[in-house]
């Protein structure tokens, strides 16, 4: 890619596209940006960009493919990017070596940012300068560019990987599949294609989800380049070439443990899930989705080539990051308790899934709803249904979740929030759910859907269901 003599169009200037520039600058003959919001863009109507002058594009995760903008410059044979695709062609030259930081890749529906994390804190303990970035923490630009950087753990989402083409990762991973974003990439089918570009010219070690038919089958079909491994992860018993969980140890045998001393079947043990905090509650809870993205985590670093005694010490500290299945409140009464999980980051129906799924049957009562982004919900109701004791509902799209219930659940008693006030939908949502919750219950925030239709971002969601989680259990305290 030769930006030297090129034009570069930088559509919106959310993180992404500021990085973008910043990496452009001093880099391309010039670079033109374009939004509709921001007063800073040189241009700000798609209707006025001078495409005469154009020569390639750098998008924002959030036009998708059928935008107009992005059709007329493939219609003109102009070049279209991600922010991910950039980053990746700049680094070479920029970083003045030869040997760029090489990258470890994660994506997937659910579990990128927690395994992205884990890897990072694996790689960082080792010694080595690791940050996570992506689609969390810098922008990858940015961090691309940065020559003190030795290895990038890069969350990769599937708006970044539908523009994003050359890319050609040391280690990689997809924690799972499940519908999602299906309006934005115009069907299942194409949202799997776009996860599955972390996989090509794989360089060091593949890792694929075993226990997830639809990643394996990617998984099997994907060339890596010559002598790259593949290695799965599973919650049950690993077969060859796999790690997973045997009698709640985590045992590897794949082969990645090198060095660790094997029993007859070249299997090593490495330690008991129990002993990982994060993967946990202090009642014994145990969380399979966390064990899950832990596994696909420590297969990648130690297929990057980190020390078996260095990425288990890293695990057993690491701790998650906000809004991912945290007991945040709990209400003691003499015949026990009633526990508030904030799983905000539960943004579609196969996150709620994994959360709901952790808890004993009829002992939740689960804030859902909000953003619905296309997808239905009557199979995660009906699946989980034996979970729920009661359901409150949420968000300025109400419909989905509602058709759910009276479809898969109608005998679960359900309470609608009146959308009307954002300002207040938590308080009311937390005081519905009290009226349902007796001890041994949990209250469950993780809605299946997004944030933005009453909230800042799932952030917000999580941090106003923690004050108002904390305001009840106060307030009850003071009775009982």
């Amino acid at each position: 890619m030769d930006v030297g003599n090129a034009t570069v169009l930088v559509a919106g200037l959310g993180i992404s596209g500021r990085s973008s520039c910043a990496a452009l600058n001093n880099r391309a003959r010039r670079v033109i940006t374009v939004d509709e919001h921001k007063a800073e863009a040189d241009v700000h109507s798609f209707a006025d960009i001078p495409w005469a002058s154009i020569d390639m594009v750098v998008t924002s995760p959030v036009f998708n493919p059928r935008t107009p903008f992005i059709i007329e410059a493939q219609r003109r044979s102009i070049p279209v990017m991600s922010e991910v695709e950039l980053a990746w062609q700049l680094r070479v030259n920029s970083t003045g070596s030869d040997a760029p930081a090489p990258w470890i890749g994660i994506t997937g529906t659910n579990g990128k940012t927690s395994t992205t994390e884990m890897t990072s804190a694996m790689l960082t303990d080792s010694g080595l300068t690791a940050p996570a970035v992506g689609n969390i923490g810098k922008a990858v630009s940015h961090a691309a560019l940065d020559a003190s950087n030795q290895a990038l753990c890069v969350e990769l989402s599937s708006f970044q990987l539908h523009f994003t083409d050359s890319l050609r990762l040391a280690c990689a991973a997809i924690t799972n599949l499940a519908d999602d974003h299906l309006d934005w990439h115009g069907g299942f089918a194409n949202y799997a294609a776009d996860k599955a570009k972390v996989y090509r010219g794989v360089t060091k070690t593949l890792v694929y989800n075993a226990d997830d038919e639809r990643v394996t089958a990617l998984a099997m079909k994907a060339q890596p380049a010559a002598g790259c491994k593949k290695v799965g992860f599973t919650l049950s018993v690993p077969h060859e070439g796999q790690i997973g969980v045997e009698d709640g140890w985590i045992v590897d045998a794949s082969g990645l443990a090198s060095g660790s001393a094997k029993d007859s079947s070249n299997r090593v043990t490495l330690a008991k899930v129990t002993e990982f905090k994060h993967m946990s509650e202090p009642d014994g809870t145990i969380y399979p989705h966390l064990v899950a993205d832990s596994l696909c985590a420590l297969a990648l670093a130690l297929g990057f080539g980190i020390r078996v005694d260095d990425a288990i010490k890293a695990l057993k500290h690491f701790a998650p990051g906000g809004h991912r299945i945290q007991t945040v409140a709990t209400a003691s009464f003499a015949d026990g308790s009633i526990r508030f999980v904030d799983d905000s980051k539960a943004t579609n129906a196969h996150a709620a899934a994994a959360s709901l799924s952790s808890f004993a049957d009829h002992s939740v009562v689960w804030i859902a709803g909000g953003l619905a982004k296309g997808s239905q919900f009557e199979q995660l109701v009906a699946d989980e249904r034996k979970k729920i004791k009661a359901a409150v509902i949420i968000g300025k799209e109400q419909e989905p979740m509602r058709k759910a219930f009276a479809a898969s659940a109608p005998d679960i008693a359900t309470t609608v929030i009146d959308p009307a006030d954002n300002d207040t939908v938590m308080q009311r949502a937390v005081d519905a759910c009290g009226s349902y919750a007796r001890a041994g219950d949990v209250v469950l925030m993780a809605p299946a859907c997004a944030s933005m239709d009453q909230f800042v971002s799932y952030a917000d969601r999580g941090d106003q269901f923690v004050k108002q989680a904390s305001r009840w259990v106060q307030d009850h305290a003071q009775n009982d």
